[in-house]
């Protein structure tokens, strides 16, 4: 449940407009729920600013599916990430309206909690190439689903680095880019060079065996030179979308933060 939800409930129990057990209904799984397998943790939007999110990979297609009925039964917004054919399609015959994004390997579910998200500012998601789409896609999916406005710009890594200058409007627009790299992990250093707002690196395990899975990419975009430059791990798309927003809705709140 989020602040806004809490609120709600206990201004309807000062107004007799709910009554205690009621409340006590609403309110029993806080700050957790034990399935045995799984603790549900309901505490998180009030404590990160957005619900628990799922981690499919090493789960079981029924396990997704029972934490994502608890999820979305306490009204949060429901995403989850790294999700196979079995866990999407598990997952959309058991709460239909999920939009499954293959690309992105995600499933996305608002909740009522959505109404609490004030727009944020814009989020630029780069990929250096098309192969580094499935990380780029990640990435946009997290920052949309926490309420950020976000635009794309997919294959303009270095090879042809004319492709990028020729966006500079929308990168000079953005509140805080996401700059998706495999191979030597070059592209969030030019971009870190261009502007002055924070850029979060993805360094991808896409590229020959001297990249050593995104090993390569990590540890250059580990040591870019250009100032501003964070970095997550190989291939967490997530990750970089979520700071991302994190980093725009502090912005749009006056950097009171959350």
């Amino acid at each position: 449940m989020t602040p806004e939800q809490i609120r709600q409930v206990l201004e309807a129990v000062r107004g007799n407009e709910l009554d205690v057990d009621g409340a006590m209904d609403q309110l029993k799984n806080l700050p957790f729920e034990d399935l045995g397998f799984a603790h549900v943790d309901h505490h998180r939007a009030m404590r990160q600013g957005f619900p628990e999110v799922i981690f499919c990979q090493g789960k079981t297609a029924e396990q997704v599916v029972e934490i994502a009925r608890r999820i979305s039964d306490a009204g949060s917004t429901l995403l989850a990430t790294r999700a196979d054919r079995a866990h999407a399609d598990a997952v959309r015959a058991a709460l239909p309206g999920v939009d499954d994004n293959p690309v992105a390997r995600t499933l996305l579910l608002p909740g009522t909690d959505q109404g609490d998200i004030a727009p944020a500012g814009e989020v630029l998601v780069i990929s250096a190439g098309t192969s580094d789409l499935s990380v780029a896609e990640e990435a946009v999916v997290t920052a949309r689903a926490m309420g950020s406005r976000v635009r794309k710009l997919y294959d303009v890594g270095v090879a042809g680095i004319h492709r990028l200058f020729a966006y500079r409007e929308q990168i000079d627009r953005a509140a805080a880019i996401v700059v998706v790299a495999g191979m030597e992990g070059a592209l969030p250093s030019v971009v870190g060079g261009l502007v002055e707002v924070p850029v979060i690196a993805v360094p991808t395990s896409v590229g020959y065996g001297a990249s050593f899975g995104g090993l390569a990419a990590l540890l250059g975009t580990l040591n870019s030179c250009a100032p501003g430059v964070a970095v997550v791990n190989i291939d967490n798309g997530f990750g970089a979308g979520f700071f991302a927003a994190l980093v725009t809705r502090t912005q749009d709140r006056g950097g009171e933060g959350l």
